[in-house]
């Protein structure tokens, strides 16, 4: 390697683009057009930044592996950035057991991860915290130990455990100033402040308030019978009934807990189950059908019972009834959660964040661009969608629940 590429790459290390970009710009051999590309993409040019990495791979000889793998990485970072999820995993998982066989650990270690973000991104905590047990962290540079808090602070949100969050950050926090990278810094403080926004909204007993995570984590924590409209869930006493496949249900249950210790009647039941529908007899035949349906499903945390104008939700055992919402009360909530994170989403990348159909997350964003409330660029599969991000949310905090297929 020559002296020019060495200290382009050292500047690149240090987060110094302009000055990387000045050592590389006029040539176009392998390793500088690798160089310029991942300048290019920490520079947010990611279209230029994948052609100069796919001319570089091209440039590369058969028996370079570590090379072509180190750009294989770098694709994959671009793609994670960039919010495309269907760059293939075989792929990635392949470069990295070539830069691990080589003796370039800390590459792969950067490319494993990327999986794991990949993961958290998509709400498989389990697999991610299985990839995340087998990194030790101890010998990594200050900007790799950055990444590695943050996915460990990322998978304690997602769990509701303020206490490890925090410190990952502080952790995070003080690996990102030995790093001297503002970037860095700056992806750290985000994280951060994440922990002092609302992180979901309790309705309860008529009233509804934010709720900071800590506090979420304490509802969760409390002998309370918790709707979780994040999740759609209902959780009570360590038993949780999930209705996240049963739309209507769920309505119900939401009604039903919003409007305890009182009771909910027949029409507004029906109107919240069955998207204000004008009530006939065969809406109230179907609410019945519903409701006992409903009932059986909460057996072990409560009781369903009738009253002279609708039903009352009853908790079994001394204990409250608790709405936990998302943050701000809009139609889809769901898509506007991923999208406040300021990236641009493709539909399909959106599809398989909430594991909803791509034709129920299209609707979604047809009706929310309609409103203003999103907009695109680009077109065909080059389609992207965003929004800016909205104020004092916790987009990252509380996955939601995958959406109903309709």
């Amino acid at each position: 390697m020559d002296s020019l590429i060495s200290a382009a790459a050292r500047a690149l290390a240090a987060g110094d683009l302009l000055g990387a970009l000045k050592r590389v710009a006029l040539r176009d051999d392998a390793p500088a057009l690798a160089l310029r590309g991942i300048a290019m993409a920490r520079l947010g040019d990611f279209a230029r930044a994948k052609d100069l990495l796919r001319r570089a791979q091209r440039a590369f000889g058969p028996r370079e592996a570590v090379a072509r793998a180190r750009i294989i990485v770098a694709e994959a970072e671009i793609a994670l950035v960039s919010r495309d999820l269907s760059f293939p995993k075989r792929t990635l998982a392949a470069a990295r057991a070539t830069l691990a066989a080589r003796g370039d650990a800390l590459n792969a270690a950067h490319a494993g991860y990327l999986e794991i973000r990949r993961l958290l991104l998509i709400g498989r905590l389990d697999e991610a915290e299985r990839m995340l047990a087998d990194l030790d962290p101890a010998p990594f540079p200050p900007a790799l130990r950055v990444g590695h808090e943050l996915v460990v602070a990322g998978i304690a949100m997602r769990r509701l455990r303020t206490r490890p969050a925090r410190e990952a950050v502080a952790r995070a926090r003080d690996a990102a100033g030995r790093s001297g990278i503002a970037a860095l810094a700056a992806e750290v403080e985000a994280t951060a402040q994440s922990l002092t926004a609302p992180a979901a909204r309790l309705i309860a007993r008529g009233s509804e308030r934010p709720l900071l995570l800590e506090e979420v984590e304490a509802l969760m924590a409390s002998k309370a019978l918790v709707v979780d409209a994040c999740r759609y869930v209902v959780r009570g006493s360590g038993t949780t009934v999930a209705l996240t496949r049963r739309p209507v249900l769920f309505a119900l249950a939401r009604a039903l807990g919003e409007a305890w210790p009182n009771d909910v009647s027949r029409s507004e039941l029906i109107a919240r189950a069955f998207r204000g529908k004008h009530a006939d007899e065969s809406h109230r035949a179907r609410l019945r059908v519903e409701i006992g349906r409903l009932r059986r499903a909460l057996r072990p945390l409560a009781e369903l019972s009738a009253t002279p104008d609708g039903f009352v939700l009853k908790p079994r055992g001394p204990r409250e009834i608790a709405v936990l919402a998302l943050p701000v009360d809009e139609d889809h909530a769901e898509v506007l959660a991923f999208l406040a994170d300021g990236e641009a989403w493709s539909s399909s990348a959106l599809s398989v964040a909430l594991g909803a159909s791509q034709r129920t997350v299209q609707r979604a964003l047809d009706t929310l661009a309609a409103s203003g409330k999103v907009q695109s660029v680009g077109r065909a599969r080059a389609r992207r969608w965003m929004t800016p991000p909205v104020p004092g949310f916790t987009t990252t905090l509380l996955l939601p629940a995958p959406l109903p297929n309709g």
